[in-house]
C-alpha cells in the first residue's frame, strides 16, 4: 500500500508544481498587460527598484491589477472546484454551478441582501449562500421523482431553475429605483473591477478552508463515482459525505458570486480539460482545478481588459464565449 500512496503523492506534487508555474505566468501577464500602459518591462523595472513606488505606473500595477489578479485566482479556483465536485456527486459530466442554476440562486440572494442594505460580509454573503443552497435543494427535489428519472433529468431541472432565477433577477432589477443597482447588469455578467485587498483577504479566509476540506474528501469522491452502494460497502458514509460536500461547494460558489457576480462555464471547462490531461483521480484533480481554474480566470480577465478598444468587458462574456461551445460538444457526446 505504501508504493501506490507515494506514487500518487509524487504525481500530485508534479501536477501542482506545473500548474503553479502556469498560474504565476498568468499572474505576470495579468499584472503586465492592460489598456492603461505598463507592460512586462515596467513590472520588471519596478521589481528591480527602478520605478518610483509612488508613480502612476506602480499604482496601476499594484493597486488596480494586483487585487484583480488575486480575486480572479480565488474565484476561478472556487468555480472550477465547484464544477468538479458537482460532476462527481451528481454523476453528470455537464453538472456545473452556472448551468444548474446554483450561481443564479446565489445572485438572487446577493441582490436581496443589497436591497435590504446588508453589508457585503456577512449579510450579502449569507444571503447568497442561502439562495444557492435553496436552489440546490430545489434542483435535487425536481430531479428525484420517478417521472423525471431520465438521463438528463438533473440537467433539465437545472436549466429550468436557471431560467427562473434569471427571470427573478430581471424582476428585482426592473422593480427597484435604488441607485446602487444601476450597474447591476454589468456585475451580473462577471465584474472583477471592484477588487480590493481587504475583500480578497476575507474571501480567501472563506475559500481556503473549503479547498482543504474538499481535498480531504478527494479519495472519497473517487469511490462515490463507482456508485453509492459500492462506496457504502467500502465504509463511506454516503449521506454525510454528500451533504458536507454540497454545503461546502454551495458556500464556495456563493462567496464567489457575492464578490464578482455571475461567471459561467468555468466549472465545466477546467475540470473536463484537466480530466482529459491527467485522468479521473480526484486526488490529482482537486489541486489541479484549484490552480488551473485560478490561472484560467486570470487569463480571461486579462482578455476582458485588453480586447475592447476602450474600457473593458465583463469577464463573464469571455468565459461564456469559451465555455458555451464546449457545453454543446459535451451535450452531443452524452446523447450518443
Amino acid at each position: 500500500m505504501t508504493a501506490p500512496a507515494s506514487s500518487i503523492a509524487r504525481r500530485i506534487l508534479w501536477v501542482a508544481g506545473l500548474l503553479v508555474l502556469v498560474l504565476l505566468l498568468a499572474a505576470v501577464l495579468g499584472l503586465s498587460l492592460g489598456t492603461t500602459g505598463g507592460g512586462f518591462k515596467v513590472l520588471l523595472n519596478f521589481l528591480q527598484g527602478s520605478v518610483n513606488q509612488d508613480s502612476m505606473q506602480a499604482a496601476i500595477i499594484f493597486r488596480i491589477r494586483l487585487p484583480r489578479v488575486l480575486l480572479a485566482s480565488l474565484v476561478g479556483a472556487a468555480l472550477s472546484l465547484g464544477g468538479l465536485v458537482f460532476q462527481a456527486l451528481l454523476k453528470n459530466p455537464l453538472a456545473e454551478p452556472y448551468i444548474l442554476g446554483i450561481s443564479g440562486g446565489s445572485a438572487i440572494g446577493a441582490i436581496m441582501g443589497i436591497l435590504m442594505g446588508l453589508a457585503r460580509f456577512p449579510g450579502v454573503s449569507l444571503a447568497a449562500f442561502s439562495g444557492s443552497f435553496a436552489t440546490l435543494v430545489l434542483i435535487l427535489f425536481m430531479s428525484s421523482g420517478r417521472s423525471l428519472m431520465i438521463k438528463d433529468a438533473l440537467l433539465l431541472s437545472g436549466v429550468m431553475v436557471n431560467a427562473f432565477c434569471t427571470a427573478v433577477i430581471m424582476f428585482l432589477i426592473s422593480m427597484t429605483q435604488d441607485a446602487r443597482l444601476h450597474n447591476i447588469m454589468f456585475w451580473l455578467m462577471g465584474d472583477l473591477a471592484s477588487a480590493d485587498l481587504g475583500q480578497i483577504a476575507l474571501l480567501a479566509a472563506i475559500l481556503l478552508p473549503c479547498f482543504g476540506l474538499t481535498f480531504v474528501f478527494s479519495h472519497t469522491m473517487n469511490l462515490l463515482i463507482l456508485g453509492s452502494e459500492m462506496a457504502a460497502t467500502m465504509g463511506v458514509n454516503v449521506r454525510a459525505v454528500t451533504l458536507t460536500l454540497l454545503v461546502t461547494t454551495s458556500l464556495m460558489i456563493s462567496a464567489a458570486v457575492s464578490n464578482c457576480g455571475l461567471i459561467g462555464f468555468v466549472g465545466l471547462v477546467i475540470p473536463h480539460l484537466l480530466r482529459l490531461v491527467w485522468g479521473p483521480d480526484h486526488r490529482v484533480l482537486v489541486p489541479a482545478c484549484i490552480l488551473g481554474g485560478g490561472a484560467y480566470m486570470v487569463f480571461c480577465d486579462m482578455l476582458a481588459r485588453i480586447l475592447p478598444g476602450q474600457g473593458e468587458m465583463p469577464v463573464g462574456v469571455i468565459t461564456a464565449m469559451m465555455g458555451a461551445p464546449l457545453f454543446i460538444l459535451l451535450l452531443k457526446r452524452t446523447q450518443k
